[in-house]
Formats: structure tokens, C-alpha cells, sequence
């Protein structure tokens, strides 16, 4: 049996690396903002509301690492793979660039509530209304934080969906009429210059 060229392999690990990775970071950060955040405000004594979101947090992190390790390593291979059509088909360029600039985002959105999580976690059994919510007996500086991350603790649900969306967009574009199609407008466009 012939050996298939390095252009006609499957990328099925890879893929799964990537959507699944995504998925579980996705997946997670709402979870997390939703549920555990949420959850936490239902313990009975408030000073052990913020331990108990910290903690699931906590336990989460090595998770959330390995998903977003796994969606960058899937996503670059991919991006290897594909970059003469990530170059050459309309359509595939734009998405492929909104979709670092989003990755690059969550990153950041990612490392912020992480940050954000640790200095609750150092802040110890500290009165909250839950994990993100601040009790008026709350101490300053703990307050604060909680309030940033009530915010931020969103961006990473916003971008990572924004994500899934993006990469649904980029298998449509994989459809042999959308690459038809995409290649066309790349030459009749460098046609006219």
C-alpha cells in the first residue's frame, strides 16, 4: 500500500486536540463563572464561601492548563498544515487572523482571572456573598479584587465561544465549493491589481 503525501493525511488527532481543548477551556470557564461562582454564595457561613470557589478553581487549573495547551498545540499544527490555504483562499485569511487575535485574547483574559483567582485564594476565609461577590463587610482590597474579577471572569467564556464560532466558520470554509469559490476571488482580486 502507497504512502499517502504529508497533503493528504487526516488531521483527526490533531483536530481533537484543538476542538476538544477548546471545548474543555470553554466549557470550564462557564462552568465556573456560572456554577462554582454561583454554588459558592449557597454556603452557609460567608467566610467560607470564598475558600470554597478558590478551592474548585484550584482543582480546575491543571485542567484548564491542559485544554489550553492542547488547543494551542492542535491550532498550530492545523495553522501549519493549512497555511497555503490560510494564504491563498479569501475568505480563510480573515478568519484565521480574527481567530489569533481572539486566541491571543483569551490568553490574556485566562492569565487575568488566574491572577485574579490567586489573590482571592491568598486572601484566606474573608466574608463574600460568593466567589465573586463582595459582603459591605468584605475587607477593601478583597473587595476589589472581587469586583475585577466578577468582570473579567466573563471575558473568558465571551472569547472562547467567540472561538467555537470562529472555527465553525473555518469548516464551512472547508467545503470544496467554499474553497472553489475563495480561490476564484483571490485571483480575479490579484487579477485587477
Amino acid at each position: 500500500m502507497a504512502r499517502s503525501s504529508s497533503r493528504d493525511h487526516r488531521s483527526t488527532v490533531v483536530r481533537t486536540l484543538h476542538d476538544a481543548g477548546l471545548a474543555a477551556w470553554f466549557g470550564g470557564s462557564l462552568m465556573g463563572a456560572v456554577g462554582l461562582n454561583g454554588a459558592s454564595g449557597t454556603v452557609g457561613d460567608p467566610t467560607d464561601r470564598l475558600p470554597v470557589a478558590t478551592a474548585g478553581w484550584a482543582r480546575w487549573a491543571p485542567v484548564q492548563g491542559l485544554a489550553i495547551g492542547a488547543h494551542l498545540v492542535g491550532g498550530a499544527v492545523l495553522l501549519h498544515r493549512e497555511r497555503g490555504r490560510a494564504v491563498a483562499q479569501a475568505g480563510v485569511r480573515g478568519n484565521t487572523t480574527a481567530k489569533l487575535v481572539v486566541t491571543a485574547a483569551a490568553l490574556v483574559a485566562a492569565a487575568r482571572t488566574g491572577a485574579l483567582g490567586a489573590k482571592t485564594a491568598a486572601a484566606g476565609p474573608v466574608p463574600t456573598r460568593n466567589g465573586v461577590v463582595p459582603l459591605a463587610s468584605t475587607p477593601g482590597d478583597v473587595a476589589t479584587v472581587l469586583q475585577q474579577l466578577r468582570v473579567w471572569q466573563w471575558a473568558v467564556p465571551a472569547l472562547t465561544g467567540a472561538l467555537v464560532a470562529l472555527t465553525a466558520q473555518q469548516g464551512e470554509l472547508q467545503k470544496p465549493a467554499q474553497v472553489s469559490r475563495g480561490l476564484a476571488r483571490t485571483l480575479l482580486s490579484r487579477g485587477n491589481r
